[in-house]
């Protein structure tokens, strides 16, 4: 990193804070980015660079960065009311508000709504959720948990336990009790001359095998994202998700769907599980809840599970878990607007209008002699490199060529996402079709000049 005078905002960062998830040789030699606001789909550093953000922040800031009427609905509420817990039958009436229609937007016709700050602690708090149900029913012993291989479900020591990705290792995770299903990434896993239906059938085989040799009488729930979005934009091979449901209905397993990263609109439908015709038993929710404006998570349950769930905390008194800023009267207020945002600005019927397109340029990069898979749903696509088109052979990783394409597209103004050996994109849902092609054409620049490094 450049010598900037010694009281840098870069220095003060490197001397000050711990960055998780972060490439760390990466941010040695090249420094933070260090960012001090946006506009539209655009930030800005401390230098005055500007950036196209084209992954939304973190998936979540899909109205771009200085939506006037959500920043409005903030203060407003600010004023009005500013913070207040969920506990002792004490609430907002603005978290009440938000409650009803977060499942009038659900797939369920009735059901209750539970919140957290984050997607990891809703998913934590769901884990919970279906033990106390379980123990309370008079079955202890059902409290394995179902996630996928690529699954990421959060990052408390019991969500860590759920995401099935190798560097969960360095804390000794997984947990006792995690289960780890196929991964239905039909490029990567299926056999040779296996046809995609083959493969969807030999999935829910080994679902039903795993299930089997554990015992159902053991297993507490399946958690499913309808696309692996840490993982790397996974979506589910043909008829994944119609062939494991009935599946997990015959062995009375709920199925929980992780909507935080598919959630409102994400994929040019309400739910993931609306594009896919799921049917869970319960939806985490985070994210785009609040269009990334403020910390907010929520389980989502249907009616079958909020029953069993107040029965049983009618018979311990209570249920005994809880956040203290969890529904706070600031998130409400802003989810509700972002809601409005998403549903009456055209922002979700922007996805569906511009996922050709979208789509149409991510392919191209299709014909790269190191791309191996160009794979995409709505407004969320990856780019896998290889070595080897034909033998899927990834990089050696020393070469870090999805860091590198990173970082080089961070020199040309476009934020993008390693992920693995992919590059992944999910732009704000605001983005236009000229923007879209800009987005692209950085990438595409991007890509061509650190091949032409490795050589």
């Amino acid at each position: 990193m450049a010598d900037t005078g010694g009281n840098s905002w870069e220095e003060k960062d490197m001397a000050n804070v711990f960055h998780g998830f972060t490439d760390f040789p990466s941010l040695k030699e090249n420094g933070p980015v260090v960012l001090t606001h946006g506009e539209g789909i655009h930030v800005f550093d401390v230098h005055g660079k500007r950036y196209l953000d084209a992954n939304s922040g973190l998936w979540n800031n899909v109205a771009g960065f200085n939506h006037t009427g959500i920043v409005e609905a903030l203060c407003a509420q600010a004023q009005r009311f500013p913070g207040y817990h969920s506990f002792f039958g004490r609430i907002a009436d603005v978290t009440v508000e938000l409650s009803e229609r977060l499942i009038s937007l659900s797939p369920f016709d009735s059901g209750k709504v539970y919140y957290t700050n984050s997607g990891s602690e809703a998913n934590d708090t769901m884990v919970k959720m279906l033990w106390m149900i379980n123990r309370r029913k008079g079955m202890p012993e059902r409290r394995k948990i179902i996630t996928r291989i690529n699954a990421y479900h959060g990052v408390t020591v019991a969500t860590a336990s759920m995401t099935a990705k190798p560097y969960n290792s360095e804390f000794g995770l997984p947990l006792p009790g995690f289960l780890r299903a196929d991964c239905p990434h039909f490029w990567r896993f299926g056999l040779e001359e296996e046809t995609e239906d083959a493969f969807t059938a030999r999935m829910a085989r080994n679902l039903r095998d795993l299930i089997e040799r554990e015992g159902p009488e053991t297993i507490a729930g399946m958690f499913a994202e309808p696309v692996q979005g840490a993982g790397g934009v996974i979506p589910p091979s043909k008829g994944y998700f119609d062939a494991i449901r009935p599946i997990l209905r015959e062995y009375d397993i709920p199925l929980i769907a992780d909507e935080v990263i598919c959630g409102f609109g994400r994929m040019g439908t309400m739910w993931g599980s609306d594009y896919y015709g799921i049917e869970p038993d319960a939806i985490i929710a985070s994210k785009c809840i609040t269009a990334g404006y403020y910390p907010m998570g929520a389980v989502i349950l249907g009616a079958k599970l909020a029953a069993e769930l107040e029965e049983a905390s009618e018979a311990a008194e209570e249920f005994p878990h809880g956040f203290t800023a969890a529904g706070s009267p600031l998130g409400s207020a802003v989810a509700l607007k972002a809601l409005d945002v998403l549903e009456t600005e055209g922002l979700i019927d922007n996805v569906r209008s511009l996922t050709p397109h979208f789509l149409e340029r991510l392919s191209r990069f299709g014909d790269h002699p190191h791309t191996g898979e160009v794979r995409g749903v709505g407004f969320m696509g990856a780019i896998e490199m290889v070595a080897d088109r034909k033998t899927k052979a990834p990089f050696d990783s020393k070469l870090r060529v999805s860091e590198r394409i990173a970082n080089k597209a961070l020199e040309k103004g476009l934020i993008c996402r390693p992920l693995g050996a992919a590059v992944v994109l999910a732009p704000p849902f605001i983005i236009t079709n000229a923007e879209t092609d800009t987005m692209f054409d950085l990438l595409e620049e991007t890509v061509a000049d650190v091949f032409a490094e490795i050589g």
